[in-house]
């Protein structure tokens, strides 16, 4: 069993869906949770879980698009708890149009949130990680930044960027005992993916191997591995979580 005692973890967007699992799996192994997501209240629900779990969580409102809100994140688990061990970059948005129709703000927006939102929280989470030189940044990206999807330029281009940004924070931060790996998760049931139209589920679903659609813990799972010890000699990698759909 994966044991993350005396471990610090930030997770983003952790309220729920992948973020929520991931919060859960990182407590039910013994870490420390500061769960992040752009209003508080949201977190109430995860919280109130970890805690009834025996486990121990602060929740903490950031807009991961504003450096200083990411930099109040790794300063609050650093005050609660005394350190911070391992950071998972679960926010994301989508607004998904066609390019021809996207407006600038739907573009923006997506833009900012994804790929802007995992910079700044690598650059203020590394500032605590460096001192302790060591750490684990996880990054969430998606099959969507390696294949493309109609629909979501905003969003296969965001996620293509946090791979890119993976693999350089990881050349940047490894002298310092950081290893920083990204998953890209394919179809997973998430409040997002069931808004889907039922034709786009079907399309999906048919191009998945396995012959099934994930589920948030099939992520979670991935990620206890990434955040913990045994993946020590792993950095720089973006591992597919997708039943072998961009295999």
């Amino acid at each position: 069993m994966i044991s993350l005692k005396d471990k610090v973890a930030v997770v983003t967007g952790a309220s729920r869906g992948i973020g929520r699992e991931i919060a859960l799996a990182l407590s039910r192994a013994g870490a420390a949770i500061v769960a992040a997501d752009i209003i508080a209240d949201l977190l109430k629900g995860v919280v109130e879980e970890i805690i009834a779990g025996g486990g121990r969580a602060l929740p903490v409102a950031a807009d991961v698009t504003k450096f200083e809100d990411c930099q109040n994140l790794a300063d609050a688990a650093v005050k609660e708890f005394g350190r911070l061990d391992i950071l998972v970059n679960n926010a994301g948005i989508t607004r998904d149009n066609i390019i021809l129709r996207m407006k600038d703000e739907e573009w923006q927006k997506v833009i900012d949130t994804n790929l802007k939102g995992t910079f700044y929280c690598i650059k203020a989470a590394c500032r605590a990680m460096m001192k302790q030189r060591s750490g684990r940044i996880i990054n969430i990206a998606s099959v969507a930044g390696l294949l493309g999807t109609v629909g979501q330029a905003n969003y296969a281009a965001s996620k293509a960027g946090v791979i890119a940004l993976t693999k350089v924070a990881a050349r940047e931060f490894a002298s310092r005992g950081i290893t920083i790996n990204a998953v890209a998760p394919g179809f997973i049931e998430t409040d997002m993916t069931r808004a889907l139209p039922e034709e786009v589920r079907t399309a999906s679903l048919n191009m998945i191997p396995l012959g099934r659609v994930g589920v948030p813990a099939d992520v979670a799972n991935v990620v206890l591995f990434l955040a913990s010890d045994l993946s020590a000699y792993v950095t720089g990698e973006i591992i597919r979580i997708d039943g072998g759909m961009a295999m």
